[in-house]
């Protein structure tokens, strides 16, 4: 199975990181953590997303926060897909990092989850490699199971204790 490649544009995007990491790790999936700068190492940045594919990448996702120019530094280098993830910075709450990852120009996509979407990123980086793997497709229903396991199961609780009056 090929890999996902995970990059952070600093240390303190390292707990939304965490997230996709984890449920990289439950889906059993390889993965890569970097971190890069676009503006801080531009060259090295650059260097990962040429060579990404060679190394067995079938996505990036990269997470950056502020001017969030991670993801499109990256997607200017690699034909691969790529996953930005926004993360909420000390101004805006990641408005402008989902602002600087979604306007990207025309011919450079970068797909973009919600600020602070880890998880979701590495949902969709599944969904991308299960494309042509059965066994991770059926990794990712059972993924689906178990969460609507438990809503049911919070359901039954929360009517256990608080009831109802309707009538």
């Amino acid at each position: 199975m090929k890999a996902i490649g995970i990059v952070m544009g600093s240390k303190s995007d390292l707990p939304i990181v965490q997230k996709a990491v984890n449920t990289l790790r439950e889906l059993e999936i390889p993965y890569e953590v970097h971190i890069l700068s676009a503006h801080r190492t531009p060259g090295e940045t650059a260097e990962f997303a040429r060579s990404a594919r060679g190394r067995g990448f079938a996505c990036v996702i990269a997470f950056a926060g502020m001017a969030a120019h991670l993801a499109g530094a990256i997607a200017a280098n690699t034909t691969l897909p790529v996953i930005g993830v926004p993360c909420a910075g000390p101004h805006f709450d990641g408005m402008d990092a989902l602002l600087s990852t979604v306007q990207m120009p025309s011919g450079i996509p970068v797909a973009t989850v919600a600020v602070g979407a880890g998880a979701n990123a590495a949902l969709l980086a599944a969904q991308i490699l299960a494309v042509d793997d059965l066994e991770l497709a059926q990794r990712l229903v059972d993924h689906r199971t178990t969460m609507a396991e438990t809503i049911l199961e919070q359901n039954r609780n929360i009517q256990a204790e608080l009831g109802g009056t309707s009538g």
